[in-house]
């Protein structure tokens, strides 16, 4: 499969490379050229499978230079520092309604299920473009991004990751969890401002030029670990997939109903991955998407307007503090 620029549809590359990259050189952002196609049979095929082997599945329908073993060795490793041998269990809250549970990975946050197998996808990215030059992860964070991606990339040879958080946007036990980080090569900074200064900031120096040559000639390369890079999304689709392959498995619902999902979200990127099993043909009878005070997603759907000077608040909520 091929991947397409948001900004300019006529550019091609692999999956590997929209992974070691992150970001386009225009700005904008890498998105598969198709989506591929998961039918009810497939579905079924899927229901015996462990949370480890569905992942891996519905990667390498996205990422066809890599294999299914490859892609299922990712998985186990990644979701082997997980507290729970689902992975994310769905549990019954009450007819008609389930939880899908998040949180059993290493920091805490729904952001381990991607950033625990991501190192492994990009290390295995760079091996198979021949790119021997450093990595320098650049990541801004709410809260959860920061500490799950310091964790994911702790000592993996050939990083560096670099977070950047608002000193005032952060909740008190977040920010002692990216401080606190042990490894060799995380680096955690604070700035004024709130997020969107933040991930502003990474965005201008994954285009800043000089700062791209200077690194260049150090031997160093820029890429993500924030919803804009591909290989932080794919990984998020597989978890829609498996809860509706558990409501099937356990009699709740029949192969073929349709269900909705309630998302709390701050920048749409973890209901969007949502959006992709929906394209792929995950029966979906809608999203619901839930915001705080800061809203600006419910204002863009309600009236197709995205005001980048909207007041921002400070909420009880602050990773959806977007």
């Amino acid at each position: 499969m091929k991947y397409t620029c948001t900004r300019n549809s006529k550019i091609e590359i692999s999956a590997s490379e929209a992974i070691v990259k992150g970001i386009s050189d225009d700005g904008g952002l890498f998105v598969p050229s198709s989506f591929p196609i998961l039918s009810l049979a497939d579905i079924e095929n899927l229901i015996p499978l462990d949370y480890p082997e569905r992942a891996a599945k519905i990667l390498s329908m996205y990422m066809d230079e890599f294999s299914f073993e490859e892609l299922l060795g990712y998985a186990k490793r990644a979701y082997n520092r997980f507290d729970d041998d689902a992975v994310c269990p769905l549990v019954k809250v009450e007819d008609g309604l389930y939880m899908l549970e998040l949180w059993h990975g290493p920091t805490c946050a729904f952001k381990d299920i991607a950033l625990t197998i991501l190192p492994y996808l990009l290390t295995a990215s760079k091996k198979k473009l021949g790119i021997n030059e450093q990595t320098l992860v650049l990541t801004a964070t709410s809260g959860d991004t920061g500490k799950a991606a310091l964790e994911g990339f702790k000592d993996v040879d050939g990083t560096h990751v670099v977070v950047f958080y608002p000193v005032s946007g952060v909740s008190e036990m977040q920010r002692l969890q990216m401080v606190t980080q042990e490894g060799g090569n995380v680096h955690v900074f604070g700035i004024k401002g709130n997020f969107d200064d933040a991930q502003a900031a990474v965005k201008r120096v994954f285009n800043d030029k000089e700062t791209i040559d200077a690194l260049k000639a150090k031997g160093i390369a820029m890429s993500s670990a924030n919803s804009i890079n591909w290989g932080r999304l794919a990984p998020q689709i597989a978890y829609y997939i498996s809860a509706y392959c558990d409501l099937v498995d356990s009699g709740e619902i029949e192969l073929g109903d349709k269900i909705n999902f309630a998302v709390p979200t701050g920048n749409f990127g973890d209901v969007l991955a949502g959006y992709y099993a929906y394209r792929m043909g995950l029966p979906v009878e809608k999203f619901i998407v839930a915001s705080n005070a800061n809203n600006a997603l419910t204002d863009f759907f309600n009236d197709g307007v995205y005001d980048i000077n909207r007041v921002f608040y400070k909420t009880m909520s602050p990773s959806m503090d977007i």
